[in-house]
């Protein structure tokens, strides 16, 4: 099986914005390619125990990031993720267990969509948030999202050559 490449092509030359963008937009399309033609069960499989790293939670662990730097760091906002049980402060994004594919790839499509949305609106990649008394710029947010997508979409190389054998870029 051969999957259709449709990611976002990265400019060669282009002002920092442009690329920074690019980038981290090729970096999310790589990781609905690596996603793409699995079944909801293939998604939620385990890389090998003990680990619980999966498909599924690589892509709600995304959108987890996405709503942290975005929404909280840089836009101020205190929203919480959909996944944590109200008044746990414990990470659920890798928990899988019975979790709805279709719930997570659309609320992880929404969160990127508001990130861009954000981005594009901002002024300046020097604009600020804070998080725990740490400041960070949009700048800065943009090349940790690129460095957090890159990592994980080489976890997602593993997990799906593991599933039904495809590699690639």
């Amino acid at each position: 099986m051969t999957l259709q490449d449709h990611r976002t092509p990265v400019p060669y030359a282009a002002d920092e914005r442009a690329t920074l963008t690019a980038m981290l937009e090729f970096q999310r399309d790589t990781l609905a390619l690596k996603c793409a033609g699995l079944t909801p069960d293939q998604l939620r499989e385990r890389a090998i125990s003990p680990s619980g790293l999966s498909l599924l939670g690589l892509v709600r662990h995304a959108a987890e990031v996405e709503r942290g730097w975005f929404r909280n760091t840089l836009g101020g906002e205190r929203s919480r993720s959909p996944w944590t049980p109200p008044g746990s402060t414990d990470w659920a994004d890798f928990d899988v267990d019975g979790a709805d594919a279709d719930e997570a790839f659309t609320i992880w499509r929404a969160e990127c969509a508001r990130s861009r949305a954000f981005v594009d609106t901002a002024d300046s990649l020097d604009l600020t948030g804070t998080h725990e008394e740490e400041t960070y710029s949009l700048r800065y947010v943009l090349a940790h999202m690129i460095e957090e997508y890159a990592r994980h979409n080489g976890h997602a190389d593993l997990l799906r050559e593991r599933l039904d054998g495809m590699t690639g870029e």
